[in-house]
């Protein structure tokens, strides 16, 4: 845990020491910090922009000495694609940076929680500001599975299998993707961000009551198969209100063949 003061001291230093170098076009500031974040547990998340690709990873190289400064417990870094590197940083207080590191030209707004913090040229600003327009525009703001109700059906018939083995590991495991997928399906009623979304007590009091509820009482056939049918239940009514998903009669026929019966 820590502090608001810990975490603003860490946010001014780090943009203090970055701001200066030539290598960074400018720093957004993602997140819940945009609006002031939600409680002591919160990230700092930050996007730099560097100038042209070229200069990506020798930025990225000096973010994580920057970041190295702070004698964080550790620093994992990833490539999410050519030219964009993500560097996750925990604090001795755990404290999180995740700090994104992309050309100027791949900038993107994937939520309305953005702020620019330096922009050396204000070319940051006017990419920001045209990202944020076409985000607004699309109908479908957020990424989706399309795929969401036949991965759910799917799953069902793959635990009914695993459930007569008495399998219960994979048959967890499928139960836990059946509620991803009817989590994906409410956020997207909700018009929520699904990316990285963790906020899920913001959603529909209703439906988090209905979803707490398919948990199993007790690690026995019996009681899962009755977890399984709950959440199909609460699937099918939440995909009825979404205006994007549908089930099909032959995807219905077919998670009936996921009903559990004793062998």
């Amino acid at each position: 845990m820590y502090t608001t003061e810990e975490r603003n001291t860490f946010f001014d230093n780090t943009i203090e020491r970055l701001k200066p170098s030539s290598l960074v076009e400018g720093i957004v500031q993602l997140g819940s910090g945009v609006i002031g974040y939600k409680d002591e547990y919160s990230d700092i998340d930050l996007m730099i922009a560097a100038s042209n690709a070229e200069d990506v990873e020798i930025t990225k190289d000096f973010v994580r000495q920057t970041l190295g400064e702070f004698n964080p417990v550790y620093i994992k870094e990833k490539q999410l694609r050519e030219n964009v590197y993500l560097l996750i940083a925990f604090m001795e207080n755990s404290l999180e940076f995740n700090v994104s590191i992309v050309p100027l030209d791949s900038l993107k707004v994937k939520s309305p929680l953005w702020k620019v913090i330096v922009d050396r040229t204000g070319f940051v600003s006017e990419r920001m500001k045209k990202e944020e327009n076409r985000f607004n525009n699309r109908t479908l703001k957020y990424e989706v599975n399309e795929d969401a109700v036949f991965g759910f059906v799917y799953c069902a018939l793959r635990m009914e299998k695993e459930l007569r083995r008495n399998n219960f590991i994979y048959s967890l495991k499928m139960l836990e993707m059946m509620r991803d997928y009817t989590l994906q399906v409410q956020a997207m009623n909700e018009g929520k961000k699904l990316h990285q979304f963790k906020a899920y007590e913001t959603m529909d009091p209703h439906f988090v009551k209905a979803y707490l509820s398919t948990y199993p009482n007790e690690m026995k056939v019996q009681h899962l198969a009755e977890s399984a049918d709950n959440l199909k239940e609460l699937f099918i009514d939440t995909v009825k209100q979404s205006s994007f998903f549908s089930i099909s009669e032959d995807l219905l026929q077919l998670l009936k063949l996921a009903e559990h019966t004793e062998a």
